[in-house]
C-alpha cells in the first residue's frame, strides 16, 4: 500500500482588479505533465520553500494577519507571506510594489485530499492590482510554470477547466465582493481540511 505524500505549506495569491463588466482574477494554466493539477487553471501560488523562512519583510505583519495565519497553521507567517510574493513574481512576473504584508488579505485556506500525488496546505491572499508595480497586462517575466495567464472575470471562471477548490473560493469572492465591494476586509476565513480521513469545512 502506498502512502500519502506528506503535506506542505503553501501560498496562493488571487490578484483582483476592476474590468470593463465587473471584477476580474489573474489565473493561468498548469502544464500538462504537471505532478500536481495538470492542466488545470489556477491561481498563482506554490510550496513554502526552505528559503522562504529566511526571506525579510520589508514592514512588520499586521497583528490581526499575524494571529489569523498563527490559527491557520504551524508555518510561520512570515515564511507564507514570503512564498506569497515569491511565487507571485515567479509565475506572472508581477509583484506587488511595496511587497508589504498590508498588501494581503487573508481569505481561504484548503488542505489537499487524500489520495493525491502531491498534498499542500494552501493559504490564499487576496491582492489588488492597483497595488502591482507592474502593468497588469505585462507577464513577460513570467518562469513559464504557468501558461495563457489572463485577466478573467468572477463568473467566466467558473467556465474553464478549474478545480474543486477553486469553484468554492471563486463563489465565496464573488459573495463578499456582491455585500462590501471588492476592497473588503474578510471577517472569517474559510477552511476546507482534508488532513484526516473525513473531509470536515469550518471557518477560522
Amino acid at each position: 500500500m502506498v502512502s500519502d505524500p506528506p503535506i506542505r505549506d503553501a501560498a496562493s495569491v488571487i490578484l483582483l482588479r476592476e474590468g470593463p463588466n465587473g471584477c476580474e482574477v489573474l489565473m493561468g494554466q498548469r502544464g500538462t505533465n504537471a505532478a500536481f493539477m495538470p492542466d488545470r487553471f489556477v491561481f498563482p501560488g506554490g510550496a513554502v520553500e526552505a528559503a522562504d523562512h529566511s526571506l525579510p519583510l520589508c514592514a512588520p505583519i499586521p497583528d490581526d494577519l499575524d494571529l489569523q495565519l498563527q490559527i491557520a497553521g504551524a508555518c510561520p507567517p512570515q515564511a507564507l507571506i514570503a512564498a506569497a510574493f515569491r511565487e507571485l513574481q515567479e509565475e506572472t512576473g508581477l509583484r506587488l510594489h511595496r511587497q508589504a504584508p498590508q498588501d494581503l488579505r487573508f481569505f481561504f485556506r484548503a488542505v489537499t485530499p487524500l489520495g493525491r500525488p502531491r498534498r499542500f496546505d494552501a493559504r490564499f491572499f487576496i491582492a489588488r492590482a492597483a497595488d502591482l508595480a507592474e502593468d497588469t497586462a505585462q507577464f513577460s517575466d513570467a518562469d513559464g510554470e504557468l501558461s495563457y495567464l489572463t485577466w478573467i472575470g468572477l463568473d467566466r471562471a467558473k467556465t474553464l477547466d478549474i478545480p474543486f477548490i477553486t469553484h468554492v473560493i471563486l463563489a465565496e469572492l464573488a459573495q463578499a465582493i456582491a455585500i462590501s465591494g471588492p476592497d473588503f476586509i474578510p471577517e472569517r476565513v474559510g477552511f476546507f481540511d482534508n488532513r484526516g480521513p473525513v473531509s470536515r469545512f469550518c471557518w477560522l
